[in-house]
């Protein structure tokens, strides 16, 4: 990359905002402002079959809809079986506690999620871990893992170890970023080194795939979310979903207060929690799942038309899915160049200020003072991500609007 003659002078570069705000109203069209980062729609259907919950009372956690959900994610993932939950840092919690996460191990995640994935490994007790990400997927760096891991490691007695702490290492919890498939297979081979289970965090995800398989299909279990700007929403929603009918089976009664089949009595073998969908909600997501995969292909369509619009354009560029796999792009995500990272607020402030409701990605987690002092392996790829990277409006319909004011 060339220098410019701000940085050759350590002055910082100033963007030249306007092309940005051209390139993004090309893509947006006849869009009403504001444009929010990720809407969801409902018709004709969802009102139909939350009727129906109305009309029936069926309107809790058991109910025809909650199964026929279920059925229907775990097809989409490729899946054997599925498990609603009321939401994804729920479904999260759940599935490290039912793979056996413990009280003071440690998990591995990236420090660049949303704050559900470290919070719900602290709800399962444990002890969040940070690990850098990679621009070539914008999700954990199985690289950059090892390397930490070959560092901080050791085997004491049956089992690895941090040996700057102590702790167990027991997990490590990929996230999808953006819709984006991780690197699974080299993630796999780390994890199978190091004896770590894998808990995909495939919340942004569903629909995407990596070399043909789904992802929240290349661990032992994995986790979706279905909230308000999620691909598809039930309102508030999650999902575990796993080939292991042993493990769906227990997961299904871990979630459900480990409440005893019987016509009356009320009996509980375990320690659990009362996580299950409600069926008012499950009937929602069946009417949005029947229009996933057209959801999907308008996604696409708005994220090459993001691509062609700053397709060569001075100073920053809309981030492409990963070689081999194809994206649901929940949401687009901008790219400052380098030397533009001092210029992301106030391009933030610009787009806001034009009717755009961009954002910038999380502050990653090891900068919140919750996990300050949490272990970590050096992060410069998370903290350049966090200072160059903005999510643009993303909602399938946008593709309409795009179509009617072609770049």
């Amino acid at each position: 990359m060339s220098i410019s003659s701000a940085q050759a002078n350590n002055r910082p570069a100033i963007l030249d905002l306007k092309p940005v705000l051209d390139a993004v109203d090309a893509v947006l069209g006849a869009a009403a402002r504001p444009v929010e980062l990720h809407e969801p729609r409902f018709g004709a259907r969802e009102r139909e079959l939350v009727l129906d919950c109305i009309d029936t009372n069926w309107v809790s956690s058991a109910g025809k809809y909650v199964t026929r959900f279920e059925e229907m994610v775990a097809a989409a993932t490729g899946s054997r079986h599925a498990v609603a939950i009321v939401n994804g840092t729920a479904a999260l919690h759940a599935a490290l506690v039912l793979e056996g996460v413990e009280q003071d191990d440690e998990v591995l995640l990236p420090s660049i999620t949303f704050v559900a994935t470290a919070n719900a490994v602290s709800h399962a007790g444990a002890i969040p871990h940070f690990v850098d990400s990679t621009w070539d997927t914008l999700g954990l760096d199985p690289q950059a893992l090892e390397a930490h891991l070959d560092t901080i490691a050791v085997w004491r007695n049956g089992a690895w170890v941090n040996k700057q702490t102590g702790r167990r290492l027991r997990a490590v919890v990929p996230v999808h970023i953006f819709g984006h498939p991780v690197d699974m297979a080299a993630l796999g081979a780390v994890a199978a080194k190091y004896d770590l289970v894998i808990v995909e965090d495939a919340t942004e995800s569903l629909g995407s795939t990596l070399n043909g398989q789904g992802c929240g299909t290349f661990g032992h279990s994995a986790v979706l979310s279905f909230n308000g700007n999620k691909i598809v929403t039930t309102g508030g929603g999650g999902m575990i979903v796993t080939d292991d009918e042993a493990h769906a089976r227990h997961a299904r009664h871990f979630t459900s207060t480990a409440k005893k089949a019987h016509a009356w009595a009320f009996d509980h073998d375990e320690v659990a929690y009362n996580y299950r969908l409600p069926n008012i909600n499950a009937a929602l997501g069946c009417a949005q799942m029947e229009r996933l995969s057209a959801m999907i292909d308008a996604k696409r369509v708005l994220a090459e038309r993001y691509l062609l619009a700053f397709s060569d354009f001075p100073g920053a560029r809309i981030y492409r899915e990963p070689k081999g796999s194809q994206s649901n792009y929940w949401l687009n995500t901008l790219v400052l160049d380098r030397e533009y990272t001092t210029e992301r607020d106030r391009l933030l402030g610009a787009l806001h200020g034009h009717g755009i409701r961009a954002r910038p990605l999380w502050t990653p987690m090891h900068l919140l003072p919750m996990y300050w002092d949490c272990p970590r392996s050096p992060l410069p790829v998370a903290e350049e991500m966090h200072t160059r990277c903005i999510n643009l409006p993303s909602s399938p319909f946008l593709a309409e609007s795009a179509n009617k004011n072609k770049v």
